[in-house]
């Protein structure tokens, strides 16, 4: 518990520092580092493919807030949720031999796996929550990811200051057991401000990479061209590590 506080408090502590390190050359040349730096002290303390730790339904908070986005206005969000989204569809596509468009019906009809864990976002606040949904591994197996994919990509709905949002996971994290894409929340239908129909959990990592009102999962080869090519919306506007691990 140490060790892992330890790491959550030099994160945080990192990211709240970025923007003025990163003015300098030197501190440019840090903050491009500092991801790689983080994923080899992560995998030194415990390994990556730990389990994070599951709570019993005893300590499910009794509320979960939502954070960033909380009811998406762009695009035709607001329409598919008048319609309890009856026709929303997942694209899986980029490098794979089995390229597919998932409903939530195909997603609610996938083998489910259920967890209760802890959500730490990088602004400090945690809560615990039931989660349930199918594994990616599952959808990823059927859509026969290609050798040279390293990386999944999630495409999402929500739109700020006129960028989409996106995250992005290397295979290590998007073959994890606990990584799910998740449409329930403590029982119920996944609500709007935590991220329906369908949003990402990413265990292992902080709340920022968990990304909300999915529309596409893609693997790709590379980050480059995706955004500003480092791996999520946060890690292009603010400095956010791309490696986000607790």
């Amino acid at each position: 518990m140490k060790r892992r506080n330890f790491l959550i408090a030099m994160g945080a502590g990192f990211v709240a520092g970025c923007q003025k390190i990163g003015d300098t050359a030197p501190g440019k040349a840090l903050l491009e580092a500092a991801p790689n730096w983080h994923k080899a002290v992560h995998d030194a303390l415990g390994g990556r493919t730990a389990l994070a730790p599951e709570f019993g339904p005893e300590d499910v908070s009794p509320y979960f807030r939502g954070n960033g986005s909380t009811n998406p206005t762009n695009g035709d969000y607001q329409a598919q949720a008048e319609a309890e989204f009856a026709n929303w569809e997942i694209a899986v596509g980029g490098m794979v031999d089995n390229p597919m468009r998932l409903t939530m019906a195909n997603l609610r009809a996938l083998p489910q796996r259920t967890q209760i864990t802890r959500h730490d976002c990088v602004e400090g606040w945690s809560a615990i929550g039931e989660w349930t949904g199918p594994q990616l591994s599952t959808i990823l197996d059927a859509a026969k990811v290609q050798d040279g994919a390293r990386f999944i990509v999630f495409r999402c709905a929500d739109n700020l200051n006129g960028d989409d949002y996106y995250e992005s996971v290397d295979m290590l994290d998007a073959y994890h057991p606990q990584t799910i894409v998740a449409h329930k929340l403590n029982g119920e239908d996944l609500p709007i401000k935590n991220g329906a129909p369908a949003r990402m959990r990413i265990e292992r990592q902080l709340g920022y990479k968990h990304a909300k009102y999915v529309t596409g999962i893609e693997a790709v080869a590379s980050l480059d061209g995706i955004g500003e090519g480092k791996g999520g919306y946060w890690e292009d506007r603010a400095g956010y590590q791309w490696y986000a691990g607790v």
